[in-house]
């Protein structure tokens, strides 16, 4: 079934995925995907994994309800089975990227949860549905540092630090 991403990008370097009807509150799902955005991958699985562990709180700055203080970032939860479920997309990305050909240097320039059919639960009761999500990433291939702006530095201080020419006109 064809999917259509919320992210656009016609560039090479970039590689998506997005995991379907994940089972993952939305609410937990959105306030991940604030957590990890602008984050090298690299470094967004190194802390998701801390997550997981319980080591590191993720901040919930939208959805606060029921969500105790956590020291330095405010309310917090470690969502776990989201984390699981992210480090399964984290693997997915990497082995896209390496399949595209892109360097292991990658930035995490969209990350975005909507929420997918909430079918019944099985069975006798009624009325209980199932918590579901759509979670889409893409990730960017990071451009090296360009020396050319270090130049650009210090061409600028040189002219900044000679005197500035001034007309001195006497009549």
């Amino acid at each position: 079934m064809k999917y259509n991403y919320a992210f656009k990008s016609g560039k090479e370097n970039v590689v998506r995925t997005v995991g379907r009807d994940m089972p993952i509150s939305t609410k937990t799902a959105i306030e991940m995907c604030n957590f990890i955005r602008g984050m090298p991958l690299s470094k967004a699985k190194a802390v998701i994994e801390k997550v997981r562990d319980q080591q590191i709180a993720v901040p919930f700055r939208r959805f606060t309800e029921g969500a105790g203080h956590k020291k330095g970032i405010g309310s917090g939860k470690y969502p776990l089975k989201a984390s699981s479920s992210l480090l399964k997309l984290f693997k997915l990305l990497e082995a896209n990227a390496q399949n595209k050909g892109l360097s292991s240097s990658l930035m995490i320039v969209h990350a975005c949860a909507q929420q997918a059919p909430r079918p019944m639960h099985y069975g006798r009761k009624r009325r209980i549905r199932m918590k579901r999500v759509h979670i889409e990433l893409a990730v960017q291939e990071m451009e090296p540092a360009k020396k050319e702006v270090k130049d650009q530095k210090k061409a600028k201080e040189v002219k900044e630090s000679q005197p500035a020419k001034t007309d001195n006109k006497t009549n």
